[in-house]
């Protein structure tokens, strides 16, 4: 993810967070099903989307535990 990217994923709020996460689900659900059929032209696409997932899962409960602290 390019650091642009991340600062725009940073400034979203948890509603857009999570639909964000549903569509980077729903599309690594897609490219690995596909994958598993035939190769993928671009296979480091499922390595990028995960990683992206695990950020935005990470942004989240960081959150959720900041504001369970105030």
């Amino acid at each position: 993810m390019k650091s642009k990217d991340w600062h725009e994923i940073k400034n979203m709020t948890d509603i857009e967070l999570n639909t964000k996460l549903c569509e980077l689900g729903d599309k690594f659900f897609r490219l690995k099903f596909r994958h598993s059929v035939s190769p993928v032209k671009n296979p480091l696409e499922i390595r990028e989307i995960r990683r992206n997932i695990a950020k935005i899962k990470t942004l989240v409960s960081s959150r959720e535990e900041h504001n369970k602290i105030k």
